[in-house]
């Protein structure tokens, strides 16, 4: 039982990782039309979406 809840655990949070990047990228590349800015916030991941949430 405890190992299936860590294997659901660890594809949730994978998920959520790549999914924050995506947004994040998504978001940046809108925002500032820069391919260099989106990589960089991409890396921020849900960092830069919280960011940009409580910014704008």
């Amino acid at each position: 039982m405890d190992e299936t809840r860590q294997t659901v655990v660890k594809k949730t949070v994978r998920t959520g990782v790549t999914f924050g990047s995506a947004l994040a990228m998504v978001i940046s590349y809108t925002t500032w039309r820069s391919v260099g800015w989106a990589i960089f916030h991409g890396l921020l991941s849900w960092v830069y979406v919280i960011y940009f949430t409580l910014r704008y």
